[in-house]
């Protein structure tokens, strides 16, 4: 039977606190994924608009543009892409209703991911 994934699938983990963000980058490098870590959501989509990913990883809470915009943006540029939201705030599942609200559906983890859970959270998208 044939994978799903391509063989190192680009992926984009974005995390204001670069250290969560390199973490699981190294996890998903550990899963023969090709993940690029970044602290900054500006940056990350910069990135993508130049070298478009397979999969975005981020984090909802973040300095100067939220997970859900990012996503947002990235969904409608680049809709290849699959998107996957974490975060640890209480009030990530009532933005994630108001995401929905607005017409945007996005996967979501809660903080912390185990690593099987977000291996698994990806091959599911």
């Amino acid at each position: 039977m044939e994978s799903a994934f391509k063989s190192h699938p680009r992926i984009f983990v974005v995390d204001d606190e670069f250290s969560i963000a390199q973490m699981m980058s190294v996890i998903l490098q550990m899963n023969l994924f090709d993940a690029v870590p970044y602290a900054d959501p500006l940056e990350a989509l910069a990135a993508a608009r130049e070298e478009a990913p397979d999969y975005l990883i981020s984090d909802i809470a973040m300095r100067g543009m939220t997970g859900i915009e990012l996503a947002t943006v990235v969904q409608r540029e680049l809709p290849a892409c699959k998107v996957l939201l974490f975060s640890g705030r209480a009030d990530a599942a009532a933005m994630i209703e108001a995401a929905e609200q607005a017409g945007h559906v996005f996967s979501f983890l809660q903080k912390p991911v185990h690593p099987t859970e977000l291996v698994a959270a990806l091959k599911k998208l």
